[in-house]
């Protein structure tokens, strides 16, 4: 029989899992829907961007209903959302206008996703198994990607929304049926209750302390070069390196590389801690490993032309990024455990805008460069090393609010 904090980490990684997969989807369909609607570049950029520009906009909503209302019905709101608007992307596809409109909201259901699990592990999970939990559930995140990119290719596209969106309503029913929430007065429950105990605190204070900008910062220098992996990954390979319909299989093999390296990173991470490291310590060198490895390796892959090593390449760019799982990411319920859902909103909301940039911009640079990908792919390693520079000297594991 699980414990409660191992059925939540089960539960809620399994929901990353759904929402992880979803995302994968558009880049993947991308490819035959624009032949069959004869959408340019500049097009398929809106249509895959338009997904952040929604996830964006609920992230601090996400973060302060949970809050207020309970990660329980906040989660499922969020997933009933995200499924519905996935299962009818095949009705609404004959129009680019409300194509775009199903786009963002499923960017608005899965933008109060993530910030309610981060409010519901900060409650329930202990300290000494945080680093695991933040692990599992960042390696969940790519086992649904694994998966999208794996079965996508053999499903014609509209299988491809209705498949995962039926999935994400039968994890409602038992969602609903495994976890029981408790709640005191004003919040859920802590298992381990924080030093300081402050409920009423100003907006202000979300964004006048270094340490949480040095999250937020590391949290956007991270998804910048992870979106223009997951949006353009699939159309590099096709255009650039004239891989087939049967070569995108090859696009599962980053996440395979993320899922794995989060797991073991998580483990180490916490076998750190026990080993009396300081938390500080094993969050810095998480998130070092996390940023400038993806930096380093990104470069190696816009510097060759053979499919192989490209793959390989951007499989570990993408697998060096897990171990961000135990270093910033795991720092929110550090620095803000009262706050955790809401820090992680705003940390997402910042870190969303590259997803909503890097699909025009990407297009315009490649257009500009007359087909050359090598200025994207620079411009995404150099912020992911300022990004490491700034972590590893403004961060901090003390709490703040």
């Amino acid at each position: 029989m699980l414990t409660k904090p191992s059925r939540i980490i089960a539960l809620c990684s399994v929901a990353n899992f759904i929402n992880s997969a979803d995302r994968v989807i558009m880049p993947i369909a991308i490819v035959p829907m624009a032949q069959e609607f004869h959408w340019d570049l500049h097009q398929r950029g809106w249509v895959l961007s338009a997904f952040a520009i929604g996830y964006m906009s609920s992230q601090v909503v996400g973060g302060s209903a949970a809050k207020r209302y309970g990660g329980k019905k906040i989660l499922s709101l969020a997933v009933i959302l995200w499924s519905i608007s996935t299962l009818l992307v095949p009705l609404f596809a004959h129009s680019l206008t409300m194509l775009v409109l199903s786009r963002v909201i499923l960017g608005l259901g899965e933008g109060l996703g993530l910030p309610t699990i981060f409010h519901i592990f900060s409650h329930v999970i202990p300290c000494e198994e945080r680093s695991r939990a933040f692990g599992y559930l960042i390696a969940f995140g790519s086992i649904g990607q694994t998966v999208a990119s794996l079965v996508c290719p053999h499903l014609s596209w509209p299988w491809m929304f209705y498949l995962f969106g039926m999935m994400g309503l039968l994890w409602v029913v038992v969602w609903h049926m495994m976890y029981t929430e408790t709640r005191g007065t004003l919040d859920e429950e802590f298992v381990d209750p924080p030093k300081v105990s402050n409920s009423n605190v100003r907006w202000l204070e979300f964004v006048i302390h270094w340490p949480l900008w040095s999250i937020y910062i590391a949290h956007f220098s991270m998804n910048w070069s992870n979106y223009i992996i997951m949006q353009w990954l699939p159309t590099y390979l096709s255009s650039s390196l004239q891989a087939n319909q049967a070569n995108m299989m090859f696009t599962a093999v980053p996440y395979v590389m993320n899922s794995l390296i989060s797991v073991v990173a998580a483990h180490f991470a916490d076998d750190l801690i026990a080993r009396k490291w300081t938390v500080l310590s094993v969050r810095r060198l998480m998130t070092s490993i996390g940023l400038l490895g993806p930096g380093l390796f990104i470069l190696f892959f816009s510097a060759v032309y053979n499919f192989p090593l490209s793959v390989l390449f951007v499989s570990i760019s993408l697998g060096l990024s897990a171990c961000n799982s135990s270093g910033h990411l795991s720092n929110h319920a550090e620095v803000a455990p009262n706050h955790a859902g809401i820090t992680f909103a705003i940390s997402n909301t910042l870190a969303t805008i590259p997803g909503i940039l890097c699909g025009p911009l990407t297009a315009e640079l490649v257009t500009q460069s007359h087909g050359r990908w090598f200025p994207v792919f620079v411009i995404a390693g150099g912020v992911n090393f300022v990004g490491a520079v700034i972590y590893l000297s403004q961060s901090a594991a003390s709490q703040v609010l």
